[in-house]
């Protein structure tokens, strides 16, 4: 009775902990959309997302740099990320968004063309990015893998680096 007893606590036991380790291969991420490419970034990263405000144009910085505005008394910048991409601008509609991010040292605003869903993949589903991609220095933290379709997941940390 002794050995079934123990048998039963060390299955409950491991049924407790399997959840959790299935939890910590699981990547949390905002999808979006610039262009017709499908972006994310880590949830964790998100400041908020609002619907455009009024930004204020700020002189000798960068194009895709479109201003700051003030969110809460905190001035924060404002990146266009489509310009920053090197594709061709849009006007601004109703499903535009402001991304806000921080990171370690710096909090911005990318202008995206509009938001598509929470998503959670699996980190065995996250590829590299492609070696011709400079892994190091450049922006693209993997390639997720989905069903239906890829998602380019983006480093925050090189896209708050400040170059302005």
């Amino acid at each position: 009775m002794n050995n079934k007893l123990n048998q039963v606590l060390k299955k409950q036991q491991k049924q407790i902990s399997e959840p959790e380790k299935i939890e910590d291969d699981i990547v949390q991420l905002v999808g979006f959309v610039i262009g017709n490419e499908e972006y994310a970034i880590p949830i964790l990263n998100i400041q908020e997302i609002i619907k455009p405000i009024d930004y204020t144009r700020v002189p000798q910085v960068p194009d895709y740099v479109l201003g700051v505005f003030n969110l809460r008394g905190d001035v924060i910048p404002l990146i266009d990320l489509r310009s920053k991409f090197n594709l061709q601008a849009v006007n601004q509609n109703e499903e535009t968004r402001y991304i806000v991010l921080k990171g370690e040292d710096n909090t911005a605003g990318f202008v995206i063309d509009r938001l598509t869903e929470a998503i959670r993949i699996k980190k065995n589903r996250i590829s590299p990015p492609p070696e011709t991609i400079n892994s190091d220095s450049g922006m693209i933290y993997g390639i997720g893998k989905r069903d239906d379709s890829m998602l380019t997941i983006l480093k925050v940390e090189v896209l708050l680096k400040r170059d302005f």
